[in-house]
């Protein structure tokens, strides 16, 4: 995994592991907030939910941000050596994918911890 995180570049990969966790620690609060019943009387408590589908969305975009300034500079390279070997450019490109990917997989693990913590939150409200 550590060999992944430098192949991504470590400034992306700790930018978006950063995110990771403040959209944990935000998880963290939401989930104490509903289980004590806090959740309840808050105003806007649903909208709040909403900031963990922005967060994850601003880490997929910053994925692939990552991944645009990796190819612009493959392709700078690229174009100074001139004649490159068809391999060396799709390992080039795959490792370009690394941030993306994570990125892309951080939104998603947003959009479920989202999804799960209103079902719980309409469930306690209901009830």
């Amino acid at each position: 995994m550590a060999k992944l995180f430098y192949m991504g570049g470590p400034l992306f990969m700790g930018i978006l592991t950063i995110l990771l966790v403040i959209l944990l620690v935000i998880t963290v609060v939401f989930i104490l907030s509903i289980a004590s019943g806090k959740a309840v009387g808050m105003a806007n408590f649903r909208h709040r939910l909403t900031y963990l589908k922005s967060l994850g969305l601003f880490t997929m975009i910053t994925g692939i941000l990552g991944q645009l300034i990796g190819l612009m500079t493959a392709f700078s390279a690229i174009e100074k050596a001139a004649d490159i070997s068809p391999g060396i450019l799709a390992g080039g490109l795959k490792i370009s994918m690394i941030t993306t990917l994570y990125g892309i997989f951080i939104y998603m693990l947003s959009i479920l911890i989202w999804f799960l913590l209103d079902l719980w939150y309409n469930k306690t409200e209901s009830s």
